[in-house]
């Protein structure tokens, strides 16, 4: 009877913990809407004028996306392999530029659909969102690692 009673015990534990650990995971669906329902609001954006808009905003969310993934692959690079730091260096480069013109050319293409002072609401808007989630996120991680972490000095070859 006791080894029943804990194992069910463990079992409705083991269950509590994978839904909590579940609530805490990213939803991209969520984060996209939310941030479309952010811009609208803070940006002023009519009904219209979100349906022609956001379409383009999202195929520019594409191509960027395409580029911090490229970013990503340079997230783990050996330090003492300088030939391999200098290329990193230089794709990381080319890959902000290219980061950049995808920037300039929408909003080129958003001032088509938007009248310039919405434009800027919405580059504006685009901007606190990011930093306000990434706060949120930041303060989520924080209050999960409850110890202090170990800080190594870097390795220097």
């Amino acid at each position: 009877m006791k080894r029943t009673v804990t194992i069910f015990l463990l079992a409705a534990f083991a269950l509590l913990l994978a839904t909590a650990q579940n609530a805490q995971k990213f939803d991209p669906q969520r984060f996209e809407a939310e941030l479309q329902q952010y811009i609208t609001t803070e940006a002023g954006l009519t009904p219209q004028e979100a349906a022609k808009f956001f379409p383009i905003y999202r195929e520019m969310r594409k191509k960027q996306r395409l580029q911090f993934m490229k970013m990503d692959q340079y997230r783990h690079v050996d330090y003492s392999n300088i030939e391999l730091c200098e290329k990193a260096i230089e794709e990381l480069d080319d890959i902000d530029i290219q980061l950049k013109k995808i920037q300039q050319q929408y909003h080129s293409k958003f001032l088509r659909v938007l009248p310039a002072s919405k434009a800027l609401k919405v580059i504006r808007a685009e901007e606190r969102f990011h930093r306000r989630a990434f706060r949120k996120a930041a303060a989520g991680n924080h209050q999960q690692q409850q110890k202090p972490v170990k800080r190594q000095a870097p390795c220097h070859r």
